[in-house]
């Protein structure tokens, strides 16, 4: 069994969270500039085995295309040309972002630390990965 891969793609920075291989537990792997994700994506995917990977789908409140869906698309047919032997899938990535700041500020992180937008993408990651675990499960 692969493990499961989670990207938050932002026009700058990349989050990317993983799960282990019995795919139960998601973990936060880095935080990549956007220009270097594929070689990092093809690195990544040389050493381990990946099954899935999972990319945040942004959506407005009333459920439409956000605003960075513009980049997200490109992105995606981009990922699925270059790994087409890796399933992708979309998921639902409303107010991760938030939810990931909230969870830096309950883990007791100071303001500095907050500050680190790396960090809340790679959190953001997960959040998305951990959503399509619950999901997938049902």
């Amino acid at each position: 069994m692969g493990r499961i891969m989670a990207i938050d793609y932002g026009s700058k920075r990349v989050g990317v969270a993983v799960t282990d291989e019995l795919q139960l537990i998601a973990t936060g792997l880095t935080t990549v500039h956007s220009k270097d994700v594929i070689d990092f994506l093809r690195s990544y995917l040389e050493r381990e085995v990946v099954d899935c990977i999972v990319v945040g789908e942004a959506k407005g409140l009333d459920g439409k295309a956000g605003d960075s869906a513009r980049f997200i698309e490109p992105f995606v047919v981009h990922l699925k040309r270059t790994f087409p032997q890796v399933k992708v899938v979309r998921e639902d990535e409303r107010f991760t972002s938030k939810m990931a700041f909230q969870t830096m500020i309950d883990s007791g992180l100071g303001k500095k630390a907050r500050r680190n937008k790396a960090l809340v993408d790679e959190i953001s990651a997960v959040i998305i990965l951990q959503s399509y675990m619950g999901r997938s499960k049902e």
